[in-house]
């Protein structure tokens, strides 16, 4: 792990936002491909996607107590830290140092956001989506009053960021109502107290009722790559990309978005291509820097498609 541990002694200064300092995931630091350090300040996080020795643990507590009594923002700051040991559908957390917020607020280009470090396989907000969501502020500035449809909303991040950016209104689905609720205080956190709905359906059963209240400006979709009972990439992503051209008000965009190695960015294509031909490719969306990967086409795919605009 001595990539890692040469990142960790050559940081300088804390980031403000939630950020990874260090993604072997991407396969550019060879031996450390199972591993990955966050900084949620203020509370570090390691990951491991293999069991780790005690030692090897030891030696990333030494080089982060190390770092960290040269950059803590005050002498008497503690050294916060986890260790997640994970794979593709359960975690380890444990407290390796320190202690965690409660609640653990964190911020993203100004806006805040719950997290939740100790328990479960996620923590709230997905770092890795960062330019996405500075793509859907950006794009709701563009579109002032536009009307946004969020399906897999999660915690709604998405949503916040629309609202800040001046959408009307945003429309957010997800089956699972505990991600909704902390959508609904990630809005109240920053003072966002209109225009969005939280809706705990199951999307294959509410195609009616995301139809009537359309046609919207922006429809994002950002499903899990593979959730056994609920999603599986290769056969339900066309049921939703068949929807799109009804759901799409003309001109409007579609933030498709998909995060499985297995399928490259021609995955998408060839579905939108097949299942939603009046839509055009706009974009895709570059990964932060620190997401770097050695095979991009594997990595995180944020894509951007416009509806034709018609007569």
């Amino acid at each position: 792990m001595q990539a890692l541990l040469d990142t960790i002694a050559a940081i300088t200064t804390l980031p403000t936002d939630a950020s990874r300092l260090f993604h072997g995931r991407g396969g550019l630091s060879p031996g450390c491909e199972h591993l990955s350090l966050d900084f949620y300040p203020p509370v570090w996080l390691l990951t491991s996607f293999q069991p780790l020795a005690e030692d090897e643990l030891a030696r990333v507590g030494e080089a982060l107590a190390a770092r960290w009594a040269q950059i803590a923002p005050a002498p008497d700051q503690p050294l916060n830290w986890l260790f997640q040991q994970r794979d593709e559908v359960r975690a380890t957390n444990r407290l390796m140092a320190g202690s965690v917020p409660e609640p653990h607020v964190v911020s993203e280009n100004g806006t805040r956001f719950l997290v939740h470090l100790p328990h479960g396989l996620n923590h709230g907000l997905f770092l890795d989506m960062a330019e996405g969501r500075r793509w859907v502020r950006d794009w709701a500035r563009q579109h002032r009053g536009g009307q946004v449809l969020n399906l897999f909303a999660y915690t709604c991040a998405f949503s916040a960021v629309a609202l800040q950016g001046g959408a009307a209104t945003v429309l957010n689905f997800d089956m699972a109502r505990g991600p909704l609720a902390i959508g609904k205080r990630n809005h109240d956190l920053n003072d966002l107290k209109h225009g969005a709905s939280y809706l705990p359906h199951d999307i294959f059963n509410s195609w009616g009722k995301i139809t009537r209240s359309g046609p919207y400006d922006l429809v994002i979709m950002d499903p899990p790559s593979y959730q056994k009972g609920s999603f599986v990439a290769d056969k339900d992503y066309a049921r939703l990309i068949r929807r799109l051209p009804d759901l799409l008000a003309p001109d409007g965009h579609a933030l498709l978005c998909l995060n499985a190695p297995r399928f490259g960015p021609d995955f998408l294509h060839h579905l939108v291509q097949t299942e939603a031909p009046s839509l055009t490719f706009v974009e895709r969306l570059a990964n932060p820097a620190t997401f770097a990967d050695i095979a991009p086409e594997r990595a995180l795919k944020v894509m951007v498609y416009r509806q034709d605009g018609g007569a």
